[in-house]
């Protein structure tokens, strides 16, 4: 709507057709047909003909297509088929993977979108924020991100960050009343609300008046900024890895093509040879093949409720070594059920109130009218503390709406992490009253008298106390308090924090939030895979330690500490007590940024929950930053690497597990791509400097590097998960994936390949035909490969971990094996790959020798590496569960 800020409210609501009730679905229906989707254009993707062009951007490609051209103008058409069809089924290959990665990443976006509160048909309901239209009437509160353009209606403090327009960092106080001024900025549109901003406090109620494209970001379209893929330090580290790597094989290749020369062959077959070598040689399928395991590996969570909206996050978490987990919600039910009252010096069961007494009606109703939650018979919306308490109101028959609406909220200031406090203002019967909620030991100190059987009376050291120890009760017994007040203001008044003073307290209020069944178990998982789980809370420390007890984090009094604690603490003296410390309680968010940053210079890799405004600074301070799914805001899953969609902390070390594995997989991915090149270089430079024929033709390495290449290697990288993974020490991050011990492994398994091959070579020699010989090296290693696969799958042996368990590296090695036969069976693809027909004598030489490295890995895994299965078992924790 153009110059929405200019117009009243009901002028705005006039002219978009607008209905205070919300729109129906009908009208709803209607506007999206005409207006579409809530979304910004993401930019035109790259269509298939395009990913599969960039396959042959590759100069080893080109240099391989320009042989083949040369090739067939010299007459060996075959040849130059081979190569062609090599070459393009490689790039099919390479396009196949390139989508299923990027519809893989899509889904995981689509998983991760933010949703909004909108009233339709006088119901207030989530939506994905895709499916708002114009006209829909929006709720926004902090830490909420705007879904579209808006005209403010109601205003309660509203503040809001709107930086990704105007570049400024400061938040903007929003107003309801018109901006008449000719014109005006976007930063000074103060009755307007756009998308992309940050809500930073309070509340509003806004009119959507402009979506998708048409609003003002759409305008600049500069969402598309956060839109580019950015690759992973481990495709990084490989694509340099490669780079020296291929600077190597260049000039083997080179050494090749001289002594092939020198030795009297073809200039153009001594060529064709190095390329081939090279191409062979070089795992030019390596950087795609991580991305389609890490984008396969992720939809595997997304499903088991992680969702990793940064894929480098996938390689962090299995070195995660520290774990700082929120409390409520994450390792427990975030199932807040009211269970006591405390009022005028008696302790009640909440099944036992009587309303028609009214100290104990006025407790309920406070605690109705001070708090945004709504508690429905198939939904509940809000903070799970508060829903306990409009769930406490519902028992007595209380409904929070019609009490709302009978107490008119006309006034408040909204909770802050900091201030532990939320105040709001009603008018009843001709007085404005200020109702204030919030933790004891901070609300005590602002009361001066309290409301009794007999009215309101002064509020003596005697009577804290005696609250104090209450408070102190519930709290041992793992139970969350809120403290309510209150005190008659002067009508008009428009309140802030500083009129949270000389109140008048009222009672208390205690719920449970028990832990979730699976915690204990997760935990004890966690120190078994040497992680340090931690748990970091804003409640009582009294609280937090008996919760923290009941799951195994807490093994005694002295391992918890408060936030005035670590306040009294330096970095250098944090950092000496950080590891003896399993709870820290009353925290606020500056200190989980010190906590994180005392175990990142540790040296620890650590995960960080959170779910509130401000715990995004925290998140994006940590290694892995997970925000909560359900209770989380839209500012805390933005800067969070991953995303839990049950707020389970289970689900963190199912994470960590499954993000160790993944690594696991794409290590053997890795060595069997490498060793299986390894034998192949070994095996030619052996012919060349030992004045050997060519143990292969450029069309055999071409086969090689097609079928015993990608297909297993993506197979390994789909390996089933291994529950040993979570009995080892965290990965060392600085550690490179090809570690001194790893490079030692591919070459001495690429040697074991490359000796058979040759072996098979000389046999073939012995009966005076080179090229039955090279048929018998091409046989022997295209096999030896494959069964090779199978090497890789684990440290431990195969008929350890299951033969048959992964079905994917079934089918890559059956598919060639079927594919070697055919070249070796039928006589117009001998022809064509310059093959002879073999034996039966040979043929089982050739699988006899193919077989061997196989065997001998196997036997060696078998009787010299233990599984993790009998060196680490189950600590006792676990039979804590």
């Amino acid at each position: 709507m153009k110059e929405a800020y200019k117009k009243s409210i009901e002028e705005v609501m006039k002219g978009l057709k607008a209905a205070p009730q919300g729109l129906s679905d009908e009208e709803v229906k209607k506007r999206r047909e005409e207006q579409g989707f809530n979304e910004l254009n993401e930019g035109k993707k790259k269509s298939t003909l395009r990913v599969f062009g960039e396959q042959f951007k590759d100069i080893l490609v080109l240099i391989l297509l320009g042989a083949a051209i040369i090739s067939m103008f010299l007459g060996n058409g075959e040849s130059a088929l081979v190569i062609f069809s090599v070459v393009i089924l490689n790039a099919v290959l390479g396009t196949v993977q390139h989508i299923k990665a990027e519809k893989s990443l899509s889904s995981l976006k689509a998983l991760s979108s933010p949703v909004a509160r909108v009233l339709r048909n006088s119901e207030k309901i989530e939506i994905p924020s895709r499916e708002v239209v114009v006209g829909d009437i929006l709720y926004l509160e902090a830490g909420d991100y705007v879904s579209a353009d808006g005209r403010i209606l109601e205003n309660f403090s509203i503040q809001v960050n709107e930086s990704s327009l105007t570049g400024e960092s400061e938040s903007v106080v929003k107003i309801t009343e018109v901006v008449s001024d000719e014109n005006v900025s976007i930063g000074d549109r103060k009755n307007m609300i756009f998308a992309g901003s940050l809500v930073t406090y309070g509340r509003a109620v806004m009119l959507v008046t402009d979506i998708g494209m048409s609003t003002e970001l759409g305008k600049v379209a500069t969402l598309l900024e956060n839109t580019k893929e950015k690759r992973t330090p481990l495709q990084i580290s490989l694509d340099d890895f490669g780079k020296k790597l291929a600077a190597v094989i260049l000039v083997i290749s080179a050494l090749i093509f001289v002594l092939n020369m020198y030795r009297g062959y073809e200039v153009i077959d001594s060529f064709m040879f190095a390329v081939a070598l090279a191409v062979a040689a070089i795992p030019e399928a390596l950087s795609s093949i991580v991305t389609i395991v890490l984008a396969l590996g992720t939809q595997k969570m997304a499903k088991e409720n992680a969702i990793i909206r940064k894929l480098q996050a996938v390689e962090s978490l299995g070195s995660v070594s520290v774990i700082c987990s929120d409390k409520t919600g994450t390792l427990t039910q975030n199932k807040m059920t009211a269970k006591h009252v405390y009022v005028n010096d008696k302790v009640i069961d909440t099944n036992q109130l009587k309303l028609n007494n009214n100290l104990e009606e006025k407790l309920i109703l406070m605690s109705l009218l001070c708090s945004d939650a709504i508690s429905g018979e198939e939904k509940e919306i809000g903070d799970p503390t508060e829903i306990a308490l409009t769930n406490l109101g519902r028992l007595y028959g209380l409904r929070e709406i019609k009490i709302r609406e009978e107490y008119p909220r006309i006034g408040e200031v909204p909770f802050d992490s900091d201030r532990k406090l939320m105040s709001t203002v009603h008018e009843a019967n001709g007085k404005v009253t200020m109702i204030t909620k919030g933790a004891l030991d901070v609300l005590l100190k602002r009361t001066i008298k309290m409301y009794t059987y007999d009215g309101v009376i002064e509020l003596t050291n005697k009577d804290k106390e005696k609250i104090k120890k209450v408070n102190k009760d519930f709290s041992e017994n793992g139970l969350r308090v809120l403290a309510f007040a209150y005190k008659e203001l002067k009508e008009g008044k428009v309140i802030t924090i500083d009129d949270e003073e000389d109140l008048i307290f009222v009672g208390l209020i205690s719920m449970m939030d028990p832990p979730r069944e699976e915690s204990a178990k997760a935990v004890a998982e966690c120190i078994n895979a040497g992680i340090k789980p931690i748990m970091i809370t804003g409640d009582h420390k009294i609280t937090a330690s008996a919760i923290a007890k009941q799951i195994g984090i807490l093994q005694n009094q002295g391992e918890a500490m408060e936030g005035y604690e670590l306040d009294r603490l330096n970095d250098e003296e944090l950092k000496e007590r950080v590891e003896k410390v399993s709870v820290y309680a009353r925290v606020s968010p500056e200190h989980k940024i010190r906590i994180v940053r005392a175990w990142q210079e540790k040296g620890n890799v650590v995960a960080m929950t959170g779910d509130g405004v401000n715990d995004a600074p925290a998140l994006k301070q940590a290694d892995i930053g997970i925000s909560m799914g359900i209770t989380g805001t839209e500012v805390a899953k933005d800067a969070a690497a991953m995303v839990l969609t049950d707020d389970n902390f289970a689900t963190i070390v199912k994470a960590i597990s499954n993000g160790r594995n993944i690594y696991s997989n794409i290590k053997s991915s890795i060595k069997f791509l490498l060793s299986g090149n390894t034998a192949g270089i070994l095996a030619v430079l052996y012919a060349a400097l030992a004045a050997l024929p060519n143990p292969f033709a450029a069309v055999h390495l071409l086969f090689i590097n097609l079928l015993t290449d990608s297909l297993p290697a993506i197979a390994l990288g789909l390996e089933p998960h291994k529950k040993s993974v979570m009995r080892e020490k965290p990965r060392n991050i600085s550690e490179p994936i090809l570690s001194k011990n790893f490079a030692l492994e591919i070459i001495l398994e690429g040697f074991l390949i490359a000796t058979c091959t040759m072996i098979a070579f000389k046999l073939g020699l012995q009966g005076g035909n080179t090229a039955v010989a090279s048929t018998m090296a091409f046989a022997t290693l295209c096999l030896a490969r494959l069964f090779h696969g199978f090497n890789c799958r684990a440290k431990e042996s195969v008929f350890r971990i299951g033969v048959f368990s992964n079905k994917y590296l079934w089918i890559a090695f059956g598919i060639g094996v079927l594919f070697l036969n055919s070249v070796l069976a039928f006589e117009p693809l001998r022809g064509i790959f310059e093959v002879e027909k073999l034996s039966m004598e040979q043929c089982t030489l050739v699988y006899g020798l193919a077989f061997i490295p196989f065997i001998l890995v196997q036997l060696y895994k078998f009787f010299f590496v233990k599984t993790n299965e009998n060196t680490i078992s189950y600590k006792k924790a676990i039979s804590t569960n």
